[in-house]
């Protein structure tokens, strides 16, 4: 019989699935995410905080979570409808059809993630008195200078091409590598009739003549999730640090600069720091984020429900 996946959710679905599973991650890992930061801050880590105020900066992440994660999954659903789907706009394998929804999904969420990340990263390090209101309102100030509200923006916005740098690359990684397992684990679930950790799997027919549609379970998507996260987390580690250094930076600095400064003053192992909790809190926040995703779009539409 031909595999027929499970149809992908609707707008609504997934707008609000992706808002409650970036809120989950966030303020599950924040400690974790401030350790991280402070590791890769040039200050040195005891210098940004050390193991002091590891709750600095959860206002702005707060603000920034629900949207962002939600632009994400809308976008990422959609386009992958678009190029995947019944009546594909284009013509992709699937690895090639999860990247480029990947891909667009990030640029959208970090349309909200830049900003939020700026203010939350000056507080992490300790700028501003650590906290987030502070670090904003001295952005918002530079409406009274002469940079004016472009200065503004540049501020809010600053990092935002190492950003995009380091995501796509991300999610390029972890996307396809996450949408890979699964359909392993839902051919796995169909062949043998349970999933991987034990579910029940009833086979479900929807509308237009559809056969049985196979969907992993909330926990075997953790699973998966937590373990693209690994991968994707550990290889872009240098582009995290980078990012990390540009936000933090008091002086408008370029890329190419920051670069050579770290290799004549550290060599090449400050582009390695915090790797650690950087693979450690990924692992476990692709395992909360993709989890907590998949538990409520197949709570959400009750034809991508597991027993």
């Amino acid at each position: 019989m031909a595999q027929t996946h499970a149809p992908p959710p609707a707008f609504q679905t997934a707008l609000l699935a992706g808002a409650l599973a970036g809120t989950t991650v966030d303020l599950s890992l924040f400690p974790l995410d401030t350790l991280k930061t402070r590791l890769q801050s040039s200050q040195g880590f005891f210098a940004a905080g050390g193991f002091r105020g590891i709750y600095r900066g959860l206002g702005s992440a707060v603000v920034g979570s629900a949207p962002g994660a939600a632009f994400f999954f809308c976008t990422y659903e959609a386009t992958k409808t678009a190029v995947l789907g019944p009546s594909p706009t284009i013509t992709v394998s699937p690895v090639v059809g999860h990247m480029l929804a990947a891909s667009l999904g990030e640029v959208a969420a970090c349309a909200v993630r830049v900003p939020t990340e700026v203010v939350k990263q000056r507080a992490q390090a300790g700028q501003h008195g650590g906290s987030s209101g502070t670090a904003l309102r001295a952005i918002l100030a530079l409406r009274a200078t002469p940079a004016g509200l472009a200065g503004v923006w540049r501020e809010l916005y600053r990092g935002w091409g190492i950003t995009m740098m380091r995501e796509v690359p991300f999610t390029v990684l972890q996307f396809p590598l996450w949408e890979a397992l699964k359909a392993w684990g839902g051919e796995r679930r169909e062949r043998t009739g349970r999933g991987l950790l034990g579910d029940v799997y009833v086979s479900r027919h929807g509308g237009g003549g559809g056969g049985g549609r196979e969907e992993v379970g909330a926990a075997e998507s953790a699973l998966y999730g937590s373990l693209a996260g690994a991968v994707a987390a550990g290889v872009t580690t240098p582009l995290d640090v980078l990012k990390t250094r540009v936000m933090l930076s008091t002086q408008h600095e370029s890329l190419a600069t920051i670069v050579r400064t770290i290799v004549r003053d550290h060599g090449v192992r400050p582009f390695f720091a915090g790797i650690g909790p950087r693979v450690m809190w990924i692992s476990i926040g692709g395992a909360i984020f993709l989890g907590s995703y998949q538990w409520a779009v197949n709570t959400l539409d009750p034809r991508r429900r597991s027993i």
